[in-house]
């Protein structure tokens, strides 16, 4: 146990990365109609209510 002890880790670096991630959040709009609503929502109107999950990632580039 003691070489055990003995043994170096290995130094870690730490790498960024750029990631595009595709999500699916859930978002909220007050509005008279599902058309307003629609067109709030695309025109940057409303709040999310809940983050979602992750549907897809994919690593773009990797900076050291």
């Amino acid at each position: 146990m003691a070489v055990a002890a003995l043994k170096k880790k290995p130094k870690l670096k730490t790498f960024h990365a750029a990631v595009h991630v595709t999500r699916v959040e859930e978002w909220c709009v007050e509005a008279e109609t599902a058309e307003e609503a629609r067109a709030l929502l695309l025109s940057g109107g409303g709040h999310r209510c809940h983050i979602g999950d992750c549907l897809h990632a994919e690593v773009e580039r990797i900076d050291e």
